[in-house]
């Protein structure tokens, strides 16, 4: 293996000393054609400010719980993240008059890609200090660029929040006035409804399961003491029967005038009249003054009756005060059947009453349902506008952060770039390169058999024997010579490197 390695390298150095001259030619020509590249480039001014960003502010622990508070490391983050994106580069070209320059879309868009490629930013938040760097050939014109730059991290940290905050106030609003148009319908409809089932309300009607009880216990009450005061006056009607005499023959029963119980009865119809132009028969009203017109038609037939009764007849003291008594008690018991039938009527009513109070006291609570639950949305989108309100004046205060300019930008005066030293150091190595490869590409296109061995695997006949070359005197001086020529080119090469390499260093101090 080290044998075919020493031969292929011995085979190299050969072929590269015969093409020498080559090699030395285009290692010149590549160095002196890169070095005057690198010596024309232009040179490189980069400008740079450093900004130191104070976050902490004692209003945060002041304001904490009464609204939400803005996350300004996050804020600045974001916007050290997006300072280089499109909208701030057209925005920077447009501040610096860059754009004039600019004659078609394609201009333009090179334009963009350059100052982006040039434009950097650095730094963390730990430390709250960021760096602002722009390098470019004209140091006027990379100021400009990173006092643009700088100026649009500043407005946009400041206001980025307060644009949000003003979008939310707007959504919010927006709800607000929803929700006012949906609590005055509420209203309305509650309105309407109480209107419609005012008997039914429950701060009218109260319980109508103890209120039926009620009434229904009133009733039983009123119909025990309307018996008693029956059974009290068919009692004195059968006293009276028992002490009254027979009545006189031929005496017929009839219907004298009575004056107080005639102005009852019309007062009576009159008013049954009225009543019925406003409701229907069944109305409790009427069906009350029906019954009591009759009672006191029954009445005047039987005083009309007692009359005929007791015409031409005398009676004891004691009739006449039972008589009387029976009087009291008919117009005892007729007050208590008045109030049996009021009764039965409330009773009625308030059945019927408690199977349609549950449906309505299931559609009010719906209703009042709905209206708290928008009242309550109402309520808290007043109190997040308020909040969102307050935040966004948090995040356009000034003291919720600090921006402090280290370092302004500045119009630099030594280049920082192209690294000439460096480029032509790569020259340099790419032309010894460029020269080795050439030599060894002549000697792969016109190649020759420098070693017996080499001849011997190639053509497979055997060598018997080589002849070395017989050098005469003058041809070993032209060989000399050529020697020491090659070695001068070689040496010049080196030099020439290094005289560029003073120049470029002279030039950088």
């Amino acid at each position: 293996m080290m044998a075919e390695l020493s031969a292929l390298l011995l085979t190299f150095l050969k072929a590269l000393g015969k093409y020498r001259w080559y090699a030395v030619a285009v290692a010149w020509v590549v160095g002196l054609i890169g070095w005057a590249v690198v010596y024309r480039m232009p040179d490189e001014y980069q400008s740079t400010a450093r900004v130191y960003v104070d976050t902490q502010s004692i209003l945060k622990p002041l304001m904490a719980g009464m609204t939400t508070m803005p996350n300004i490391e996050e804020q600045v983050m974001f916007m050290r993240r997006t300072l280089i994106s499109r909208p701030n580069v057209e925005r920077v070209i447009r501040m610096v008059d860059l754009d004039i320059k600019t004659r078609s879309v394609n201009d333009k868009e090179r334009l963009i890609d350059e100052l982006t490629s040039q434009i950097s930013i650095s730094g963390t938040g730990n430390d709250d200090i960021y760096t602002i760097a722009y390098t470019n050939p004209d140091p006027r014109l990379g100021k400009d660029v990173v006092q643009s730059l700088l100026t649009i991290f500043v407005e946009g940290s400041v206001g980025g929040k307060k644009q949000d905050s003003d979008k939310a106030i707007s959504f919010i609003a927006e709800q607000i006035k929803s929700y006012e148009e949906k609590l005055a319908a509420g209203e309305n409809a509650l309105k309407d409804f109480k209107i419609r089932h005012m008997a039914l309300m429950s701060g009218r009607g109260g319980d109508y399961a103890s209120k039926l009880a009620e009434t229904t216990e009133l009733l039983n009450q009123a119909r025990l003491e309307a018996a008693e005061a029956e059974q009290s006056r068919n009692a004195i009607k059968r006293q009276i029967m028992g002490e009254e005499p027979a009545p006189v023959l031929g005496a017929t029963p009839s219907e004298d005038a009575n004056p107080e119980l005639d102005g009852r009865i019309q007062a009576l119809e009159k008013n049954l009249d009225q009543l019925r132009m406003q409701y229907t028969d069944e109305h409790p009203d009427i069906a009350g003054a029906k019954r009591l017109i009759e009672q006191l038609k029954a009445r005047k037939r039987e005083e009309a009756s007692k009359k005929v009764r007791t015409a031409g007849a005398n009676f004891s003291p004691m009739v006449q005060q039972m008589n009387v008594a029976l009087s009291v008690e008919e117009a005892r018991l007729a007050a208590l059947q008045t109030r049996v039938r009021e009764y039965s009527s409330r009773v009625a009513s308030l059945r019927a009453m408690s199977t349609a109070a549950p449906e309505v006291e299931a559609e009010l609570a719906q209703l009042n349902r709905d209206y708290a639950i928008n009242k309550e949305n109402y309520s808290k989108l007043v109190e997040r506008r308020e909040s969102a309100r307050l935040s966004g004046d948090l995040s356009s205060a000034s003291d919720m952060m600090t921006i402090r300019v280290i370092d302004p930008p500045s119009a630099p005066v030594k280049p920082v770039g192209p690294n000439r030293a460096r480029l032509c150091s790569m020259v340099f190595a790419g032309a010894l390169l460029a020269g080795l490869g050439s030599a060894l590409l002549l000697s792969q296109i016109r190649p020759t058999f420098v070693t017996q061995r080499a001849l011997r695997e190639t053509t497979g006949v055997p060598i018997l024997g080589s002849i070395s070359m017989a050098w005469t005197d003058t041809q070993r001086l032209k060989r000399r010579r050529r020697l020491y020529a090659f070695g001068l080119a070689v040496t010049l090469f080196f030099g020439g490197y290094g005289g560029v390499m003073a120049s470029v260093l002279w030039l950088q101090r």
